[in-house]
């Protein structure tokens, strides 16, 4: 009796376990997750306001306090509001300047807080019972990686949606938002989402406290978002050098090359760096940051860490 029972047993678990591990389970788990993600976020007010809150703040204040000195080398030359151009294109403000590197700063915050949520998952236990469970760890993954990725998308369409009423209000320093411009952007934020998403997650996988997190985000992120022509036009020296090997550069240049992408030439001419990347170098190098720090959260989730005996 006894050993008919434990024959029975491990003649069912395998085949429980095999479906269990079935791809509809899988993509359960990646559903499951990404919704978690999601209530996490809407259940915290105070998180929603300071990840949109502060870039909103950021863009204002230094759109008023560096406008005024603000210069910018175009195909045209060099052209600031204090010396415009003669032609009826008025010159780019550094409030418009700004605006792609506003997004991507909102996207850069989102996949930072999003991301902190697997160390404290790990030490609440629940990431450990995701790991044994019979989902396979790329549905852990993507799950994460899909539920940050959408609050990231959403925190900075909002940006965009407020943009585009201001600039229907004639508020100075927005730029023009149609609705092909703006489908663009949102595609663009997705894949620029997605892979800040799963860079944050790599990192996170292998720090077990958020003060630690904390610290390299403000040792790597950060810095890699000054050095992308977010915040100002790499110059001709070691500056443009180092923004050159950075791939979040080309993420910004998409964003801002999009911006302008059902204007005319004269504004485009007026409002593009001369030195930007082209169309071709930016979505071929985004691109490749994508699956890059895909391949690198995926990889680095295989590992095993001492975060995980915790």
């Amino acid at each position: 009796m006894g050993v008919s029972s434990t024959i029975t047993v491990t003649q069912t678990l395998p085949r429980d376990a095999t479906a269990l591990s079935s791809r509809g389970m899988a993509w359960s788990a990646v559903q499951s997750l990404a919704w978690r993600e999601w209530a996490r976020f809407i259940r915290q007010p105070n998180r929603v306001v300071g990840a949109i809150g502060q870039p909103i703040l950021f863009w204002i204040l230094f759109g008023a306090g560096l406008g005024p000195s603000f210069r910018l080398a175009t195909t045209q030359g060099e052209i600031s509001t204090l010396n415009p151009p003669t032609n009826a294109i008025p010159a780019l403000s550094y409030a418009e300047y700004y605006f792609p590197g506003t997004l991507a700063l909102i996207l850069l915050f989102t996949a930072i807080f999003a991301t902190i949520s697997i160390i404290e998952d790990r030490r609440e236990g629940f990431l450990q019972g995701v790991l044994v469970s019979p989902a396979p760890r790329w549905a852990m993954v993507l799950g994460k990686l899909l539920g940050g990725t959408a609050i990231a998308v959403a925190q900075a369409g909002l940006f965009v949606l407020l943009a585009a009423v201001a600039a229907w209000l004639n508020w100075p320093g927005v730029p023009r938002l149609d609705l092909l411009t703006m489908t663009a952007i949102f595609a663009v934020l997705a894949i620029l989402g997605l892979a800040l998403t799963a860079l944050g997650f790599s990192l996170a996988w292998q720090i077990d406290s958020t003060q630690g997190y904390h610290a390299v985000m403000s040792l790597v992120l950060l810095p890699m978002w000054l050095l992308s022509g977010a915040f100002f036009p790499p110059a001709n020296n070691w500056i443009g050098w180092v923004a050159a090997f950075n791939p979040l550069t080309y993420g910004v240049a998409l964003l801002r090359r999009v911006l302008y992408l059902t204007a005319d030439s004269a504004t485009q001419a007026a409002a593009l760096p001369a030195e930007l990347p082209s169309w071709g170098m930016s979505v071929a190098v985004t691109g490749g940051f994508l699956a890059g720090t895909l391949a690198l959260a995926w990889w680095s989730a295989g590992r095993r860490t001492a975060g995980d005996l915790l």
